[in-house]
């Protein structure tokens, strides 16, 4: 057997490639939508990729099916309860795929979605399970969460008794010793307790995982489905683009280079655009208008906290990233990126006039700008789960994905100062606001955590 995990960590995406060496023949699991390393490392490896095998309907990332299908000839398959757009081969729980001395079981494993499958890999025949790719329904530390499907009629209370039996009678009744190889890692948003580790066993999560400590299936339901942050604003379009026909997306495409001026008249008829070079960067300088989401963070999943499908987008980048930020935006189905500015520095010192900078405070300016300002609003953008170990005093709780939605409950005439738990989300949720017609806005410099040790009044 040749077996391999691939991690992103930018989305907390694993994927695998599992092939069988005496015949040549593999298939890859919930594959990202850049396809070039899985067919890279098939040729090297001396593997013809015949199917592409998804667990679920993503939610989180626009998945390369559709990329890898029209590269290698590849079938897609889903469980037989999936109803994409698009020609599949649905699979029946129990179903055996043999690749010669390897062989994959299916699983329903429903719960984080209704159609969810896991993968159970056999080295040889004969042999007990070598190890499990379980999707979104199990993870290292936690189980898929079941409430991301409520906005389409589903209930999150009936998804997790479905996973409660999913996990009971599909996955545990595998011995202790079976590999578990999730589809995502801590970060992502699909759960609430996801591990930093990339691979376990059945029996260290029957051990360790809170979700799997012995409960009634009503435990279970509160456990699982209290506590989730929100979810990204994206998530909705993405699980949604997953199940239909759409463009391929060709990863060696070269942006073409806008200067400001172009870009500054391209602002005017509607494009956004996204600067995404650090945040300290973009205070001491940026395009009036831009909205910052730093290249260096999770930059995909909080520019699609900002961002319409299907609004033009312009990123500005460090010269040589911007194929990067495109690609990156391309992973959760944000096509239409038209241009890049990449000197921007030295442009904006020939036209201060459409130059800003982006004013960020400390802690003890925070509590003078407070006495001065009675009428100062503080907007924390953390997620409701992290507010449990206090806030400051008087701030409006709007997590940065309902944000967007949510401009109509803040005042643009008053000031504002925006926080969140490090000062990333933060900058972004300040330069939003900026771009919509807020005039004075500044955030927290480091975020809460930097003002707890500073004389914030805090409310526990």
């Amino acid at each position: 057997m040749i077996f391999k995990q691939y991690e992103l960590g930018c989305l907390s995406l694993f994927s695998y490639l599992v092939g069988d060496q005496t015949t040549g023949r593999a298939v890859v699991v919930d594959p990202q939508r850049d396809i070039s390393g899985y067919v890279a490392d098939a040729e090297k490896l001396g593997l013809r990729i015949e199917r592409v095998i998804e667990t679920h309907f993503h939610a989180d990332f626009l998945s390369g099916h559709l990329e890898l299908a029209n590269a290698t000839g590849a079938t897609i398959s889903y469980g037989d309860r999936a109803e994409p757009d698009f020609a599949f081969d649905g699979l029946a729980d129990g179903q055996q795929l043999s690749l010669g001395e390897v062989t994959l079981e299916i699983r329903h494993t429903p719960g984080h979605t209704p159609e969810s499958i896991s993968i159970v890999v056999y080295e040889h025949d004969g042999k007990p399970p070598w190890g499990v790719l379980t999707g979104d329904a199990l993870f290292i530390g936690d189980v898929g969460r079941p409430d991301l499907l409520t906005s389409i009629g589903f209930s999150a209370a009936d998804l997790a008794r479905q996973l409660y039996h999913s996990v009971q009678e599909q996955l545990l009744t595998l011995p202790d010793a079976t590999r578990l190889y999730p589809a995502h890692g801590a970060g992502s948003a699909c759960g609430k307790n996801l591990s930093t580790a990339t691979e376990s066993t059945i029996g260290e999560q029957r051990a360790t995982n809170y979700a799997l400590a012995p409960m009634t299936e009503d435990q279970f339901v509160e456990a699982v489905t209290q506590g989730q942050s929100v979810a990204p604003l994206y998530f909705a379009f993405a699980a949604n683009a997953n199940r239909k026909e759409r463009e391929l997306l060709d990863e060696t495409n070269e942006l073409p280079i806008f200067d400001l001026d172009l870009v500054a008249r391209q602002q005017i008829d509607g494009a956004i655009v996204i600067d995404a070079r650090p945040a300290d960067q973009f205070a001491t300088g940026h395009l009036r208008g831009s909205i910052n989401v730093g290249l260096d963070g999770r930059f995909a999943e909080y520019a699609g906290d900002v961002l319409r499908p299907g609004q033009s987008v312009i990123v500005v980048t460090e010269p040589g990233l911007e194929r990067e930020a495109r690609v990156r935006l391309a992973r959760i189905g944000f096509d239409h990126v038209i241009g890049a500015l990449t000197n921007i520095t030295a442009q904006l010192a020939d036209r201060p006039d459409l130059a800003a900078p982006a004013p960020r405070i400390t802690a003890v300016e925070l509590n003078a700008w407070r006495a001065a300002e009675p009428h100062l609003q503080i907007v924390d953008v953390r997620n409701d789960s992290e507010r449990i170990a206090g806030s400051i005093e008087g701030s409006i709780s709007l997590p940065l994905p309902t944000l967007l939605d949510r401009l109509g409950d803040l005042d643009p005439r008053r000031p504002t100062l925006v926080y969140c738990a490090g000062g990333y989300r933060s900058a972004t949720a300040a330069s939003l606001l900026r771009s919509v017609g807020f005039h004075n806005v500044a955030e927290l410099l480091g975020g809460y955590s930097a003002g707890l040790t500073a004389p914030i009044p805090a409310t526990p």
